[in-house]
């Protein structure tokens, strides 16, 4: 048995905005800019839930590369150039040249190292790649505290095989040597390039993991056929950029295993879930409706049967999210189990998804075989959700080890008083009454639809849940007006800060029109409206900090679900306005946006800060771009056909591979709001115009 020490790093959690990654679910490869892993606490090669690898390193006669660049054609792909200057000869160019390329798979990683010289005498060379291995859970690297692991070692052809728990790690290398050491392996190639000449050495680690609940999607996207040319770049630049995220998210599990889902996001959650993952597939809708109804069948099969405090599950309930062992986050007093049901939101947003999907041209058989799980979810709403039997759906753990917030903003500090002080739960969203109210309804028309009986009770639970919102939610704005509150504590008080999550109400239906005008009002104002995207906290809360996670940061997908609204609500201009703040946003970020960025005023700075340890990618952030073109061009399934209503700010786009249904359809915009729709093909066959 071998053992490495990890590094103590005093309970913090590791940044990563400036760090480089290469990913396929499950692996990720995280480095510096050189390729090289070790120096930032986030470094090293991961699968599934586990750092395998900790240490990476590449040398050349012992000495460090001068590198000079980065590339990353593919979100699964990085080429680090470097040059090798104590190879050179007489003269200012450098003269030999390295190239480090890395290759992330579902199931290993490859990297080929290619040195190439232009002197015109032969150069020698000793070229080493040592490599460490930790086998760390992911939970230690998160919390600051990785501590010692054991892990085995042992030899095979051509390289060492690894274990530590459930994983193995297998290294080979082509025409090296592998020598293997207290702490790893250090491979060696004894090179000489002939004049002029080039090599190109090899390596790669296979990874396993016998206690996997999640893996890799094999095959295509459903979006690979999607292309966009857009006047505005940023947008286009975007959604080529997320597309190519998003691929390397697709994951399946084995709760239904073919079906994919999207992982929530690198590095901290690359598995199932329920909140995420439906927000990812109904933005993804009008590209394809595959996501949605893989994603709806992989978390009905995990819908709960039983009632079980420990992990939350509920008759009907959706889950919350999937791991292959109890999740321990020691500092934030966090335990939960490896299938933990500890969401409020889940259940109804599944409800809205199947609905969309249905909408958007989803096969009736596919629907149909979704029903028994549709009347139990609305049946948790009715039986669980609403606990205390006031018409509302709330909160509250039980365990004292659970999430204390159940909400998607679920930070200990996320539901807080406009003076800082937090609530007391049980917790009733306000966002939760309107996915509830939209997913009564739509329940309702699938049941008569597919004709199920009980639609006519879930219309009169709408309307009374609409009735009661509009009497105990609202509050009055200390400069005029009024807005919702962000939730009900448990003595059922009105928690009286301005936040984001006011804009998730927007066309839903629980809102009427002048309420929906003063919400617009309110989400883009200054106080919310950074120019880069809404605010979760509104600037003149006490608990107000740009980097705070849920208390004046930017999340991506929380604007572009306010987006969505305005665009539905028939308010385009706002809509466009916050459009525009994100796309100012991803241009600063690289077309790759974070999970979240600081909430700093577009007035006062060009770039928002990162929020250091936010994902990247991440599932709802990447199909934000989807949305955000779905805004743009007023897209809306009507039957079978393809209805587009673009907005002032959408310029001219053309998209191919969008889809309702099995017909796939060419949009094209024109400068003047001039819109045409051309059906493409049906089943893979041409369409009449």
């Amino acid at each position: 048995m071998a053992e490495q020490k990890g590094t103590m790093h005093h309970d913090r959690q590791p940044f990563l905005d400036d760090q480089t990654i290469v990913l396929r679910a499950p692996t990720q490869f995280w480095s510096d800019r050189t390729g090289d892993a070790g120096a930032a606490p986030i470094h090293g090669l991961y699968h599934g839930d586990v750092r395998v690898l900790a240490f990476a390193e590449l040398r050349s006669d012992g000495e460090r590369p001068d590198w000079i660049s980065i590339a990353q054609p593919t979100a699964s792909s990085a080429t680090f150039t470097g040059v090798l200057r104590h190879l050179d000869g007489p003269g200012a160019d450098p003269r030999v040249r390295i190239d480090r390329i890395r290759e992330a798979e579902p199931n290993g990683v490859l990297e080929r190292v290619v040195i190439s010289s232009a002197r015109d005498v032969p150069v020698r060379t000793r070229i080493t790649v040592d490599l460490r291995p930790d086998f760390a859970p992911m939970q230690e690297v998160k919390s600051g505290n990785v501590v010692s692991h054991d892990w085995a070692s042992q030899a095979v052809p051509n390289g060492a095989a690894w274990a530590g728990g459930s994983t193995t790690a297998t290294l080979t290398a082509t025409d090296a040597a592998v020598h293997q050491t207290e702490t790893g392996a250090v491979i060696v190639w004894e090179l000489q390039l002939a004049a002029h000449g080039s090599a190109e050495l090899q390596w790669r680690i296979q990874l396993a993991d016998a206690r996997a609940v999640v893996s890799g999607a094999a095959g295509s996207s459903a979006w690979r056929d999607l292309r966009i040319e857009s006047g505005d770049t940023r947008l286009a630049h975007w959604v080529t950029a997320a597309l190519a995220d998003l691929d390397t998210l697709r994951m399946t599990s084995t709760l239904s295993p073919g079906d994919e889902f999207l992982a929530a996001g690198a590095p901290w959650f690359f598995t199932l879930f329920g909140r995420d993952s439906i927000w990812t597939a109904r933005f993804l809708l009008p590209v394809s409706t595959a996501p949605a109804l893989s994603t709806l069948r992989v978390l009905a099969a995990a819908q709960g049967t039983k009632i079980d405090p420990q992990t939350a599950e509920q008759p009907g309930k959706i889950m919350h999210e999937l791991r292959a062992s109890e999740l321990n986050l020691p500092v934030e007093g966090v335990t939960l189990p490896p299938l933990y049901y500890g969401t409020i939101d889940a259940t109804p947003l599944w409800i809205c998804l199947l609905h969309d999907a249905w909408r958007w041209g989803a096969a009736e058989s596919d629907i149909r075989a979704l029903l028994p799980h549709l009347e139990a979810a609305l049946a948790w709403m009715r039986d669980h959700g609403d606990s205390d039997g006031d018409g509302f759906l709330e909160y509250a753990d039980t365990t004292g080890h659970g999430l204390a917030n159940q909400g998607w903003k679920d930070s200990g500090d996320s539901i807080q008083w406009r003076d800082g002080t937090l609530a007391e739960g049980p917790i009733a969203l306000c966002e939760v009454q309107a996915y509830a109210y939209e997913a009564a309804l739509s329940g309702a028309e699938l049941l008569d639809h597919f004709d199920r009986q009980g639609a006519g009770e879930w219309r009169r639970w709408a309307a009374r849940l609409k009735e009661r919102f509009a009497e105990s939610f609202w509050v009055a704005d200390p400069d005029g007006g009024r807005y919702p509150a962000v939730a009900l504590d448990a003595s059922k008080r009105r928690v009286d800060t301005l936040t984001s999550n006011i804009g998730h109400l927007l066309g839903t239906g629980i809102l009427d029109p002048a309420e929906e005008r003063e919400v617009a009002e309110r989400l883009v104002s200054p106080r919310l409206d950074s120019g880069f995207g809404l605010r979760t906290m509104a600037t003149d809360s006490a608990g107000y900090w740009p980097l705070s996670y849920h208390g004046g940061s930017v999340w991506t997908h929380d604007t572009a679900i306010a987006i969505r609204g305005l665009s539905e609500a028939g308010m385009p201009e706002r809509a466009d306005r916050l459009v525009e703040g994100l796309l100012r946003a991803a241009e600063r970020f690289g077309f790759r946006m974070p999970e979240l960025h600081s909430g700093d005023s577009a007035n006062d700075t060009r770039t928002p800060a990162p929020y250091p340890a936010a994902c990247r990618p991440q599932a709802w952030s990447a199909a934000s771009a989807i949305g955000v073109l779905a805004a743009r061009l007023g897209l809306r399934a009507e039957g079978a056909a393809l209805v587009v209503a673009p907005s002032t700010g959408s310029g001219s786009v053309c998209v191919t591979g969008l889809h309702v249904g099995e017909t796939c359809y060419e949009v094209r915009v024109g400068e003047d709001g001039t819109a045409e729709v051309t059906p493409t093909s049906t089943n893979g066959a041409t369409a009449a115009p």
